[in-house]
């Protein structure tokens, strides 16, 4: 049996981490480098660092910052954020990232996914989602960071990623980001239940409990969270040890 993996999430800004909620209100909460080594020392199985401000202000995504990353941690990353052509993939896997992660570049041009995994294989390129209920029940498509809906379902444009040959979706609900009160359980069951691929959740993530429902109820394969590991409101071993108990396969 896969274990379920634990995944802290960096939001990177100006070189800073922060953290916001419904994707505003935007604070800042460390050094990405410091906190993404003591995330890695307490036991996380990835890390994932998105420069979210990458694609609205036409910037490529760090690399000099994700070599640094590289250097202090020992467990695999995704990074994420500005990132459009096959360069800007091979420079940021040469400087030591594991896996990229692409979004609305993917949406504007799906070709992307299958020149990118022809490329570099399936396995290191996942798809981001930032998806938001509305109004009629349907949850859509929002892209640059957010900011811009689409008319575009979730489920149809994740299985058209599949079919394209992205390898990995990290599911964001707007609805939930920031908020604590747990994570998109329907909608994240829809995609693993129907997908052949790994399903990361993310939004909402406030307590252990909501961790074991998005991992049983939401059938995800990682939970993503940011603001609950960046101010220390859940350890990550405590959190490991909690869902161990309830017989969660995960790594101890």
């Amino acid at each position: 049996m896969l274990t379920k993996r634990i995944i802290p999430c960096l939001d990177i800004k100006d070189g800073r981490t922060v953290k916001g909620v419904n994707f505003e209100q935007i604070r800042d909460a460390g050094d990405p480098i410091e906190l993404g080594a003591f995330y890695a020392s307490q036991g996380a199985d990835e890390l994932v660092f998105l420069d979210i401000t990458a694609t609205i202000e036409g910037r490529k995504t760090l690399s000099a910052l994700v070599n640094k990353i590289a250097h202090h941690i020992n467990i695999p990353f995704t990074v994420g954020g500005g990132i459009k052509t096959e360069e800007d993939v091979r420079v940021l896997l040469q400087n030591g990232a594991d896996k990229i992660s692409i979004n609305t570049a993917a949406f504007l041009d799906p070709t992307t996914i299958s020149r990118f995994a022809k490329q570099f294989g399936s396995q290191c390129i996942v798809l981001a989602i930032d998806a938001k209920c509305e109004a009629d029940n349907n949850w859509y498509v929002y892209l640059n960071g957010g900011r811009t809906k689409t008319n575009k379902l979730v489920v149809d444009w994740a299985k058209e990623a599949v079919d394209l040959g992205i390898g990995e979706i990290l599911l964001t609900s707007m609805n939930h980001d920031g908020t604590k009160q747990g994570f998109a359980l329907d909608i994240t069951a829809q995609l693993a239940e129907n997908l052949p691929v790994p399903i990361i959740a993310s939004g909402g993530g406030g307590t252990a409990a909501h961790f074991y429902d998005v991992f049983t109820k939401g059938k995800a394969d990682a939970a993503l969270a940011a603001s609950i590991f960046h101010y220390k409101e859940l350890a990550i071993p405590d959190l490991k040890e909690y869902l161990n108990q309830k017989g969660i396969a995960i790594r101890i």
